[in-house]
């Protein structure tokens, strides 16, 4: 199972570090394995997530995610997204762009630095969208009920995410500008910048989330209609097969995913340049790691860990509240990537520890009950 699960990524593995040292000996190696092994802990809640979406699709878009939506997160999202973002942010062709990042890579990390506002901006209130909308929600399993109980009675307003995203954009935006006042105004238009860019990213989450969730609202309606059938083939002693998503609501949900991975790839791409500005480098190991993370929500949604484990999905969308709020800080500050990284694998460890308190405590008591049991005190 786990061969079969990660058997591309081992092979990957080889090859990145195999390409690695041809490229540029044993120095690139240890590089090249150093942003692998970032890659994956920043990205373990990406998994999490991902899982959670597509447990939901069935067998043919699950294998287009692992195919060409693994093309798009380690060629798009490791290799030609740095380089659109030299290209944009310094008014260059894409060509001059990737010559610039071949031949003068302190200039490239320069530019590349320059434009970090505008993705932490965008990256961030997409991030901060996700975890907003999950805990305002009213869900029969609670993790941290003395916190999700009261969130999720105000969730009940209509567009309280929004509205606090959208306060939490405009104190981002006027912090930054007022910095950059204190400094001389050199960056004072970035201010509009991160409001700009911030911006398109609630547009996007909210564009590409609805059609999403308009699609999986039409596929349980389809579910309730086949409930009956399903339940007549199970006393029939025929086996029951679950509605997964397909067509156009799978398609929107793999949009759906993509966006996400690209929203989470960005405190990799940008952490990336903490250890090398070599563009090649960048792309092997962010790209093996992603081939990881892959893997990892592949071997997730088959072995039902989500299902086993439910705290899991608290955890990572935690993690994720955590990731948007670093990345909106570091449009001001520098963060190092270990925090980043040990955060989100901190509280992902912790809700994977209650779950396992809970199922314990829940076998102790003699099996799974009401939703009452099923919010056995985690002690977390």
């Amino acid at each position: 199972m786990v061969l079969k699960t990660f058997g591309w990524s081992f092979a990957v593995t080889a090859l990145g570090l195999v390409a690695a040292v041809f490229y540029g000996g044993w120095t690139a190696f240890g590089i090249v394995a150093i942003l692998s092994v970032l890659e994956i802990s920043l990205s373990f809640d990406n998994a999490v997530v991902n899982a959670g979406i597509l447990k939901k699709m069935n067998a043919f878009w699950q294998k287009i995610f692992l195919t060409i939506g693994i093309l798009i997160a380690v060629f798009g999202m490791r290799l030609v997204f740095p380089v659109v973002i030299v290209a944009v942010s310094a008014q260059l062709g894409p060509i001059e762009a990737v010559d610039l990042a071949l031949t003068d890579k302190d200039r490239y990390q320069e530019l590349v630095t320059d434009a970090h506002p505008s993705i932490a901006a965008f990256g961030g209130m997409f991030l901060l969208m996700i975890f907003l909308d999950f805990i305002f929600e009213d869900r029969d399993i609670k993790w941290l009920g003395w916190l999700e109980r009261p969130l999720a009675k105000l969730g009940k307003i209509d567009m309280l995410s929004v509205c606090i995203a959208l306060i939490v954009l405009l104190i981002s935006s006027m912090t930054f500008g007022a910095h950059a006042h204190q400094h001389g105004g050199t960056h004072a238009d970035k201010a509009e910048t991160v409001l700009l860019s911030g911006v398109a990213g609630l547009i996007t989450y909210m564009i590409v989330g609805g059609l999403s969730g308009y699609f999986e609202d039409k596929l349980e309606e389809e579910e309730e209609r086949e409930h009956e059938a399903e339940e007549k083939a199970a006393r029939e002693g025929k086996p029951k097969s679950a509605v997964k998503l397909a067509g156009q609501a799978a398609f929107f949900m793999f949009l759906y995913l993509e966006v996400l991975d690209a929203s989470f790839s960005f405190d990799g791409v940008i952490g990336a340049f903490a250890i090398t500005n070599d563009i090649v480098l960048m792309a092997l190991g962010l790209g093996i790691g992603a081939m990881y993370v892959r893997s990892l929500t592949v071997y997730l949604v088959r072995q039902g860990t989500l299902d086993e484990y439910v705290y899991l999905e608290h955890g990572a969308h935690y993690a994720i509240g955590a990731l948007a709020i670093l990345l909106l800080v570091t449009i001001q500050y520098e963060i190092h990537e270990l925090i980043t990284g040990s955060i989100g694998v901190l509280l992902i460890a912790a809700s994977f520890w209650s779950s396992v308190r809970r199922n314990r405590a829940l076998a102790a008591a003699g099996g799974p009950g009401d939703s009452e049991k099923s919010e056995v005190s985690s002690g977390v």
